[in-house]
Parts: structure tokens; C-alpha cells; sequence
């Protein structure tokens, strides 16, 4: 018999989840399903609801409505159970500045009730795989925001959570120190931790994120692959270019529904994207003996689906925080 191939268990499920803060409500019934040892992102402009998904599930704050098990537990029934099993990075950092990295590290194991030797062990282990040993006896506001970062996650990953919750992880840092904590998140997941990641950064999503979520008014308005979410919004097209002009002139006489560039002897042909409207072309032009020089297959980016699923004219701007909503 076939051997079945069963699904990954969920880290994360939750259905219907409300929450309302005065007459404002924040969130409107959300579901969610997220496989362990992947990385969900949740996109959405500010006031969106993420950051209040993430304190629910977090057991940070408690749903009005609605049921949610985290790391298969329970959260309205095995609270102290979930905190044990996840770690939470927040929008800002928890570090205290007044002490090294070192003490930050070990104020955390002894908050772990880690034995004084397996804690310092555990720290020394950390910082030197986020490499901040360099710095570790040096007081933590003299580090950048990049190693800050870096040194919030670590104590994060004190406990060895399995589910990490990490809430605009990357404001505020420049390119060179968001590309390395990307760098971070995809070393965490290939360990086989999942990350519940939010974020206002579209690309950010698109590099990392196996599944993604949009988010508005406290709704789920779409969630897919970053593929499956592009070839929601219309505007994607196949490019045919020719350097013969006899095999141009035949195919846009064939295909009657292409834009003509006679200039460029090229066709653009409306598409999905999807493999199977692809296959469709290349089957024709080898039908029709038609050899196109080039073929390239553009799709909507990101922020087309941004735009148009949340009605935004730009995404929220990283250095703002999302929701000040009580």
C-alpha cells in the first residue's frame, strides 16, 4: 500500500479569535493553522490587529471570544504550559541597557530557573552563536541596534522554545543588520522551531515566510504562499520576445489577445503565472513551430497584494509602533 504522507502537526491553531478594546474591535474572528518548523508571517497596515494576535497567543493578553491551542496546549486552560514552550521578541527590545550582555543572558536563565552552572553555559553557547561574545562584557547600550537585536533573540532562545513569537523584529535596523537577522530566523526554523513573525517590511515576508497572512481591520483577508497571494491581483503577464520578426508577425497574429511591442518585437500575453497556463504557452509555440528568443513570466510583488487587499497607499512606516489601540 502507499505510504501516506502526513501533514506536519500544528504549532498553532486557533479559531475565531475576537478581541475589542472599548468600542474598537481589534480582532474579528481570525482562524489559524500553522505547521510546526515553518515561519508564518503576518503582514497588515498599522492597526491592523497584529500585535494584539500576538499578545493573545503569547498569553500576554486574554480573547474576548474564541478558542486557541498553542504548542498543543490549551491557552485559556494551560496558560503557564504554553509560556513554557514559546519565546517572545517584541517590537522593543527587552534588553537592559544598564548591564553587559552577559548579565542580560544570565538574568534570563536565572528567570528560566536554569542551575548557575547550565545557565552560564547556556549563555556563553548563545552569545557566541549570535556572535556578541566579543561584546558580552560590555555594557548593552553601548551596542548598535543590530546587536541589540541579536542579543534580544538570544535571550529569547534561553529556554530552547520550540514556537517563537517575533513581533516587527527588524524596525528600526539597516539593510546590513536586517539581512542578518533574516539570516538568524532561517537558522532557527532549519533547527526546528516555528516563528510567528509580523512584520511591516513587504520583502521581508516575501524571503522568509512559508505561509503569509494579511491582516486588516482585524480581519484575515487573504493567506497563501507569497506566490499563491501574487497571483491574486490581476496585472500579471508572460513576455514573448523575438529577434525574427517573421516569427513575431505569427505569433501576434495568432495570439489576438497579447499587447504588441512592434518596436521590440515582443508580446505580452495576460497570466497568472501559475505552471500549468505557462506549460499552455510553450505547448502552443511548439505546436505552431514558433521559437520565442526570450520568455519571462512577470507576477504582482507584494506590495500590489498590500495595496490592494488593505485599501493602504504605502505600507506603515517601520519606525512607528503598530497599535496603541487602549
Amino acid at each position: 500500500m502507499p505510504t501516506s504522507i502526513q501533514a506536519p502537526p500544528a504549532a498553532i491553531r486557533a479559531t475565531g479569535l475576537r478581541k475589542s478594546y472599548g468600542d474598537k474591535t481589534v480582532l474579528d474572528g481570525i482562524d489559524l493553522n500553522i505547521p510546526a518548523g515553518s515561519v508564518f508571517a503576518l503582514l497588515g497596515p498599522n492597526g491592523a490587529g497584529k500585535t494584539t494576535a500576538v499578545k493573545i497567543l503569547s498569553t500576554l493578553v486574554t480573547a474576548d471570544g474564541g478558542r486557541a491551542e498553542v504548542a498543543g496546549h490549551d491557552l485559556a486552560a494551560a496558560p503557564h504550559r504554553v509560556r513554557a514552550a514559546i519565546g517572545v521578541t517584541g517590537q522593543f527590545s527587552a534588553v537592559d541597557g544598564l548591564i553587559t550582555g552577559e548579565e542580560n543572558m544570565l538574568l534570563m536563565a536565572d528567570l528560566h530557573h536554569l542551575p548557575k552552572r547550565e545557565g552560564r553555559r547556556t549563555a556563553a553557547a548563545l552569545l557566541e552563536r549570535f556572535d556578541l561574545l566579543e561584546a558580552a562584557k560590555k555594557p548593552a547600550s553601548t551596542y548598535s541596534g543590530g546587536m541589540k537585536r541579536r542579543l534580544d533573540i538570544a535571550m529569547t532562545l534561553v529556554g530552547s522554545p520550540r514556537i517563537i513569537f517575533l513581533d516587527e523584529p527588524t524596525t528600526g535596523l539597516d539593510p546590513r543588520s536586517r539581512h542578518s537577522m533574516w539570516g538568524i530566523i532561517r537558522e532557527l526554523v532549519t533547527g526546528g522551531v516555528t516563528v510567528f513573525l509580523t512584520t511591516q517590511y513587504l520583502e521581508e515576508a516575501d524571503q522568509l515566510a512559508d505561509r503569509i497572512a494579511v491582516l486588516d481591520g482585524g480581519r484575515l483577508v487573504a493567506e497563501g504562499t507569497a506566490e499563491e497571494l501574487k497571483r491574486l491581483i490581476p496585472g500579471g503577464h508572460v513576455r514573448l520576445r523575438f529577434t525574427d520578426p517573421s516569427a513575431y508577425r505569427s505569433a501576434a497574429s495568432a495570439l489576438t489577445e497579447a499587447v504588441r511591442d512592434d518596436e521590440a518585437l515582443s508580446l505580452q500575453i495576460p497570466s497568472d503565472g501559475s505552471q500549468r497556463e505557462l506549460r499552455s504557452v510553450l505547448d502552443w509555440l511548439d505546436a505552431a513551430g514558433i521559437e520565442a528568443d526570450e520568455l519571462t513570466v512577470h507576477t504582482p510583488d507584494l506590495d500590489d497584494v498590500f495595496f490592494a487587499l488593505t485599501g493602504s497607499t504605502a505600507p506603515a512606516r517601520p519606525n512607528q509602533p503598530e497599535e496603541n489601540v487602549r
